[in-house]
């Protein structure tokens, strides 16, 4: 099933880990066992298109989050973008691992793929002993230029979308405020896309 246009960003940006992951973290809680856990799952969320990641290291509101779904729906939708994805980004460093109890954050820097030179922070959580990647809190790094043209490159690859079109919208996205593209990754409110998707018909 072919991505809808307006879910497309939202899709693109949460999932921001459809990409190839290196590094290191540090904590100021919780003990190495975990911090290596948490890391090995970003990782595995990063570079695997095994439709299996979306319940082993993910949980059901990151997917929801990440496809604009709900429920079954959405893990079905995971698992399928999984297979799907031909171009992640190139880099990803984990850092800054704060565990608290059965929760944890983690600080993520990106290089490449739709989300090119943003810092992102993490929140994980712990269900059946596995850490899984729960939700985006924030841009901690925000280049609007750079997700822009990321963006670009990944409209590029839909079918009917053409040129000039993925070039209109990333170009809006290029000028979008880091409020305005929180609330499109992460609290998946399309209404900054859809204006932009419309004034770029």
């Amino acid at each position: 099933m072919k991505k809808s246009l307006l879910l497309l960003p939202c899709v693109l940006i949460a999932a921001a880990l459809a990409l190839s992951a290196c590094g290191g973290g540090s904590s100021s809680s919780g003990g190495s066992g975990d911090e290596t856990a948490i890391e090995g799952a970003i990782e595995t969320a990063a570079t695997s298109t095994d439709p299996s990641k979306c319940t082993e290291v993910q949980t059901q509101k990151f997917n929801e989050a990440e496809t604009g779904t709900s429920g079954k729906a959405s893990l079905k939708a995971c698992e399928q973008e999984a297979e799907e994805d031909e171009s992640p980004a190139e880099s990803v460093t984990v850092s800054n691992v704060e565990v608290d109890g059965e929760t944890a954050t983690a600080q993520v820097e990106v290089g490449g793929g739709a989300l090119n030179s943003q810092g992102i922070e993490l929140e994980l959580a712990k269900e059946e002993g596995n850490w899984k990647l729960n939700q985006f809190l924030q841009f901690t790094n925000f280049d609007a230029k750079a997700l822009g043209e990321g963006l670009e490159e990944k409209l590029l690859e839909e079918n009917g979308i053409s040129a000039s079109l993925a070039k209109c919208i990333s170009e809006g996205v290029a000028g979008i405020s880091q409020s305005d593209a929180e609330e499109l990754a992460f609290e998946s409110n399309l209404e900054p896309i859809e204006k932009l998707v419309e004034s770029c018909k």
